[in-house]
């Protein structure tokens, strides 16, 4: 496949749907470009996922936290480091933040002995760990006289013990310009970013220290959408309307067909701006997000769809072909409310649904409910307890070719996880669970497994 990439690329110029892509990459990346230029005396606001409120009279520190995206992160003041530290003050001074983020995880499968580690053939089948250090640099942009602008420079170096679960690497992580206009109700970043905090929220409850991803709510990253430890270059422009409604759109370079090793492979630093055969990713979503307040319970919906014109395998003709895609729609809705003083406290409840083409992914199908509860005890405010149920379908042209092989499948798996995210201290996030996975790996036809899980992560 790799060897008549080159072919399919030079015929792949031809096709009017990549001119076309191409044509509206080039549009939106000049028009990102002429309005960064622009100055505004508009103040950032406070939270990243919520309408902003006027803007306040000087800057704060937390201006320079990641903004406008999909999921939250801790505030810097909830750090190791205090925020009103020298160190911090000096650096804010200057209009600078310096975090870095540590994470440790295990899994390990509780319902049979461990098989040896080049048998394994899903996360816990035989112990497994992952170690991630991210530092993570902004500024304000203040020397250059910007308002509501940032630059955010992130690096990471990524280990696991089963590199498939992975992958391991050493690299640029993010790299990009933002600027919103009009108290945040436009905001574009331009440069390298992993897509998967800017778009859909497959993170319970929002945040990156409390929430977890369904184990197989892969299908947005099959079809090429990049992710946490990856990164490509992107362009993404978000708009907030009246009554609630956004819309955003990105233009991305796609992660491998492949996958994340693939995309390691042939790009080591993450660097690399075009690596042969990697093609264009569009992304839309719209959506309708109220936060939770006295008198009105939060509910957020979202759908979107992702076009790719990269080449993938066609499992039923075995030959390239561009235009994979995955569509989804997902909603989040608070049922009661369990504080006053915090209306965001109380029991929510979830659903997800994703698809995919059968012929061109292994996993085609993904459904999944979710209920969970912020602060579960009083005197625990930011806390999250969650239970989760998931359902992947795989492709029937994928195990079909397996099966005519001598090989045995799963045709689909379920998973159902019990978690409990603790917040030990600031700056530090203990997260525990249990998952029964029923049908764990495509192939071989592996017994079920009831996988413990655990992570420790550390905001400096």
């Amino acid at each position: 496949m790799r060897s008549s990439r080159k072919a399919d690329s030079e015929m792949n110029e031809t096709d009017p749907r990549v001119r076309h892509a191409k044509r509206l990459l080039l549009l939106l990346v000049n028009l990102l470009l002429l309005c960064a230029s622009t100055r505004t005396r508009a103040q950032a606001t406070q939270d990243t996922t919520n309408l902003p409120a006027p803007p306040p009279p000087s800057r704060s520190i937390e201006d320079l936290n990641y903004l406008a995206g999909d999921a939250s992160v801790p505030a810097i003041s909830d750090s190791v480091l205090s925020a009103q530290g020298k160190f911090r003050q000096s650096l804010f001074r200057k209009g600078l933040a310096l975090r870095v983020v540590t994470q440790m995880q295990y899994a390990q499968n509780t319902l049979a002995a461990p098989v040896a580690p080049d048998d394994q053939v899903y996360i816990g089948q035989h112990p497994f760990e992952n170690v991630m250090v991210q530092p993570i640099l902004t500024s304000d942009l203040r020397q250059l006289h910007l308002r509501r602008a940032q630059l955010y420079v992130g690096g990471v170096w990524n280990w696991v013990s089963w590199n498939p679960a992975g992958p391991k690497t050493f690299q640029l992580w993010d790299l990009y310009f933002y600027k919103a206009w009009g108290r945040d109700r436009v905001q574009m970043k331009a440069g390298y970013i992993s897509m998967n905090l800017e778009f859909v929220g497959l993170f319970v409850g929002g945040s990156t220290a409390t929430g977890g991803q369904g184990v197989y709510a892969v299908l947005p990253y099959e079809v090429g959408m990049s992710y946490f430890p990856l990164t490509t270059p992107a362009a993404t422009l978000r708009l907030r309307g009246p009554s609630h409604l956004y819309l955003k759109s990105a233009a991305q370079r796609s992660i491998d067909s492949g996958g994340g090793p693939e995309e390691v492979a042939r790009n080591h630093t993450g660097f690399r701006f075009l690596p042969h055969g990697d093609q264009l990713l569009l992304l839309n979503e719209t959506g309708f997000l109220r936060d939770a307040a006295r008198d009105v319970h939060e509910t957020w919906f979202r759908a979107g769809y992702l076009y790719n014109t990269t080449k993938y395998k066609n499992l039923a003709t075995g030959q390239d072909e561009s235009g994979n895609y995955c569509g989804y729609a997902l909603l989040d809705r608070q049922l009661w409310r369990t504080s006053l003083e915090h209306p965001d406290h109380g029991v929510y409840a979830g659903a997800s649904y994703m698809t995919v083409p059968d012929a061109l992914n292994s996993y085609s199908r993904y459904y999944e409910a979710r209920f969970y509860k912020e602060a579960p005890l009083e005197r625990r405010p930011t806390d999250l307890l969650s239970f989760v149920a998931s359902h992947t379908g795989y492709s029937r042209l994928a195990t079909n070719s397996l099966v005519a092989r001598g090989k045995t499948v799963w045709r689909s798996g379920s998973t159902l996880t019990g978690s409990y995210a603790l917040h030990v201290s600031s700056g530090n996030f203990l997260g525990v669970g249990m998952t029964y996975l029923y049908g764990p790996a495509i192939t071989p036809r592996v017994p079920n497994a009831l996988n413990f899980l655990a992570s420790w992560t550390t905001y400096f």
